[in-house]
């Protein structure tokens, strides 16, 4: 139990510090959060397209969207933090896959089915920003799943992220 609220005050002191240096513009933070999961979609997309139209030009296309990926990726997690800059890439990929199914099934009337996806995909999209706001690193992720439910990374994020607070 000592463990458990120590790492949960630990994490809320950081939250404490981070909200004292308000040194990152988070509504265009998450606007680039989006961008970058828009660029990860069209990637796959350019790489389908190549491979069901065996066109090579389409993977031109892909090469240079990733490439803007990558820069822009750059701005927001810095790439010598190992597994940190892959998980957030994947976490971005996985949070807009999630989004797009969770979509679909509500438009085909599964609401229930969707909102279950929906809730998957903001996990995901909460734990790329524990990532990027170091909040947590690599190795916290599975602590933080198990940690008390009073503060989730979720309500984290609603805290710090909030699109329309400019």
């Amino acid at each position: 139990m000592e463990d458990k609220k120590g790492g949960l005050e630990k994490l809320l002191e950081k939250i404490k510090d981070f909200n004292q240096k308000k040194d990152i513009d988070l509504s265009s933070e998450e606007d680039l959060s989006i961008a970058i999961m828009n660029l990860i979609s069209l990637e796959e997309h350019f790489f389908f397209t190549a491979s069901r139209t065996e066109d090579p030009s389409y993977y031109n296309l892909l090469d240079e969207t990733r490439s803007l990926r990558k820069e822009l990726l750059a701005r927001m997690i810095e790439k010598h933090e190992g597994e940190t800059w892959c998980a957030a890439k994947h976490l971005l990929a996985a949070t807009m896959r999630l989004m797009e199914v969770g979509t679909k099934l509500y438009s085909d009337g599964k609401k229930e089915e969707a909102q279950k996806i929906f809730s998957y995909a903001y996990k995901l999209y909460s734990l790329f920003w524990g990532l990027k706001l170091k909040l947590i690193n690599i190795t916290d992720i599975k602590k933080v799943a198990k940690e008390d439910k009073a503060w989730s990374l979720e309500d984290i994020v609603n805290k710090l992220v909030d699109c329309c607070d400019e």
